[in-house]
């Protein structure tokens, strides 16, 4: 089995305000490759750190590959810090120290100084060509196996993967692939689905099974390894079959996709829309509904009714009752969803109302409960879920469930 690690180098990935999503997209690119990405770093601009990281993985994975840090200034430390792990010296080349100055002349700025520490290769390497940037690549082999350079921004990695890396390693590694299948479920817990789908997939060494848990969403995805795409393939169905037979339409993707676009394509296959009208969920179902492109072919408009007041003024609901049963109640999540609905002239409207505390809730319906109303063109139905005390928690699994219901809905109106 051929091993890669990934370092991804940058003092800001260690932040809360940025994440690494270059080691995701590379584990992708190695995996349909048949390589197994076994390890991921992240290290700061430490030059230390990053030579005792770099020694690690050269000793450990035939493939190490390194984002970032090939820019021209002094926390840019990837080069130097490579080399001296590697026990090789770094090597100035007049010919990328053309290429970067007719570089500069395009775009008619005066290269500064700074930037030549960008023309400086490891000894033995092999530079790759950057039409997207200023810092080559760089690929050299060792006594263990390869190593690549590559620059951190992924306008310039993602192509430099596809056209430069890819073709490189393409003929060293043996005639393996990685095939991948996936289930993204909903409307089950993570310790009730490994109690159904354990029993089949335990069965199998090949293909490997992984759960992946996030709130009221779960990702189940099998890996196959074979020496072919048709071997791995079939070793897929043999595992994969039983197990989708057992989730049944708890599966709501098996591209992969996020729940707010089966939904959209749900309803644009049917020409149908829907609105919202959210009270505790303060907009997120509208927000989600609304996240990727062309989403104004199904959505035609949200009400936020955060009290008694703009529930009366924005989508008609009587005072009444309102008095009689509160917001928090099967009658007021049913009339906002219809309201919603006419006001709109959309075919299908969600409504929620709920306690998400950690404030409000009654002895009948404490914090953590939540009606989840939809109307339809047949009916209107309403749920009435109870979560447990976690504010953000609440929020999210009553924006997932509420998604969910019109999913199923619009699965019976097919």
């Amino acid at each position: 089995m051929i091993r890669a690690e990934i370092i991804a180098i940058g003092s800001e990935l260690l932040t809360p305000s940025r994440i690494d999503t270059n080691s995701l997209f590379i584990t992708g690119e190695l995996n349909r490759l048949g390589v197994d990405v076994v390890e991921k770093h992240v290290v700061g601009d430490e030059r230390a750190r990053l030579i005792e990281a770099v020694r690690i993985a050269i000793h450990h994975s035939e493939i190490v590959i390194l984002t970032g840090g090939l820019g021209p200034t002094e926390d840019d430390l990837t080069r130097e810090a490579a080399a001296e792990a590697l026990d090789r010296k770094l090597v100035r080349s007049p010919e990328q120290e053309e290429i970067l100055v007719r570089r500069f002349q395009q775009i008619n700025r005066k290269m500064a100084d700074i930037n030549r520490r960008q023309t400086f290769l490891i000894e033995g390497a092999k530079a790759l060509p950057n039409p997207y940037g200023t810092a080559p690549g760089q690929f050299l082999r060792t006594s263990t196996g390869s190593v690549f350079l590559l620059p951190g921004p992924p306008r310039e990695l993602k192509p430099m993967m596809h056209e430069q890396v890819i073709p490189l390693l393409r003929p060293m590694l043996p005639p393996q692939v990685i095939r991948t299948r996936v289930f993204r479920v909903t409307g089950l817990g993570e310790s009730d689905l490994d109690a159904l789908i354990a029993p089949v997939y335990t069965k199998f060494a090949n293909p490997t099974t992984t759960v992946l848990s996030a709130p009221g969403d779960l990702s189940v995805t099998l890996f196959a390894r074979s020496s072919s795409e048709a071997e791995a393939d079939a070793l897929l169905k043999e595992a994969g079959d039983p197990i989708a037979q057992l989730l049944g339409e708890r599966v709501y993707s098996n591209e992969d996709d996020p729940l707010e676009v089966v939904v959209g394509n749900l309803l644009r296959r049917r020409h149908a829309t829907v609105a919202t009208a959210e009270s505790c969920t303060g907009g997120l179902i509208a927000a989600r509904l609304t996240e990727h492109a062309g989403s104004s072919d199904f959505f035609t408009g949200s009400f936020v009714t955060y009290n008694d007041l703009q529930k009366q003024q924005l989508l008609g609901i009587p005072k009444d009752l309102l008095g009689t049963y509160t917001a928090v109640s099967e009658p007021v999540a049913r009339a906002m969803a219809e309201a919603a609905k006419k006001n709109t002239g959309s075919t299908y409207a969600l409504s929620v109302t709920g306690f998400a505390g950690p404030d409000g809730g009654t002895e009948e319906n404490p914090v953590g409960t939540v009606f989840i109303g939809l109307a339809g063109p047949r009916e209107t139905k309403v749920r009435r879920i109870r979560y447990g005390l976690d504010r953000a928690r609440i929020r999210l699994l009553a924006t997932q469930a509420a998604i969910d219901l019109l999913r199923h809905e619009l699965l019976q109106d097919c």
